[in-house]
């Protein structure tokens, strides 16, 4: 039997991750929309979106503990250049500092998707940030705890500023109703450093007649204010399914 030493537990503690999928697929939404990724998902979010369409990574997290190693074995196995490691919340686990570490290494092209609100010194080409609006906030009748801590939580403009600072990015929102666009206005006017034509709005729902139902005034929202409108391809190609 080997014994090991409090220092080797703490660290083969932190190089295990629970993934609730890895698969390869295209990516469906922002500036890179079309290309062929693997997507890296960590099962865990320290928010509570109710429309969230990943719940088995917040609401109900399920996944595999993989060690750092196994996670890269797989994602390469897969045979992709792109990498988009995303959630749930990835930022919540230093173990995504060896695993975009190791991605580096084996030269592939690394996307961040992340809420904004928790930082971590990652290797990564693209911060892909997703900031939480009131819309996402779920209901006191849906759940009281999550209703006052995913509020008090979504908003963190101290890590938006040093995520904009420290990388090559992209700013999504997710849009509900016409009322949410004067939020982003005024969000995009408390952070002033965010650059409008990295700004994309994208309609909130998983089927396609609720997307085109928003899409269309929303475009011509975008067009008028100088942002992208950010459809969600794979939900077009696909449907509303795991592993796409």
């Amino acid at each position: 039997m080997v014994l090991l030493s409090t220092k080797d537990t703490l660290q083969q503690h932190t190089c295990i991750v629970r993934i609730a999928e890895i698969y390869k697929s295209v990516q469906g939404e922002g500036f890179l929309t079309g290309s062929e990724s693997v997507f890296v998902r960590p099962s865990g979010c320290n928010l509570r979106c109710w429309y969230c369409d990943t719940p088995f990574t917040s609401w109900r997290p399920e996944g595999e503990d993989l060690e750092v190693d196994e996670i890269l074995k797989q994602a390469a196995g897969l045979d992709c250049s792109h990498v988009v490691v995303t959630g749930g919340e990835p930022m919540l686990f230093a173990e995504l500092l060896p695993l975009c570490s190791g991605l580096r290494k084996a030269g592939c092209h690394i996307t961040i998707e992340t809420a904004g609100t928790l930082h971590l010194p990652v290797e990564c080409d693209l911060m892909s940030i997703s900031p939480k609006l009131a819309n996402s906030t779920p209901s006191v009748e849906l759940d009281a705890k999550w209703h006052d801590r995913h509020e008090r939580s979504r908003h963190v403009p101290d890590v938006i500023r040093r995520l904009i600072a420290e990388y090559p990015y992209q700013i999504k929102f997710v849009v509900d109703q016409p009322a949410d666009c004067d939020e982003i206005g005024r969000y995009l006017k408390e952070l002033p450093a965010i650059e409008r034509d990295r700004v994309l709005l994208m309609p909130q729902g998983t089927d396609m007649l609720q997307l085109d139902e928003t899409g269309r005034w929303l475009q011509e929202y975008c067009r008028e204010q100088g942002f992208h409108f950010c459809p969600r391809r794979h939900i077009e190609l696909y449907g509303f399914a795991r592993g796409t």
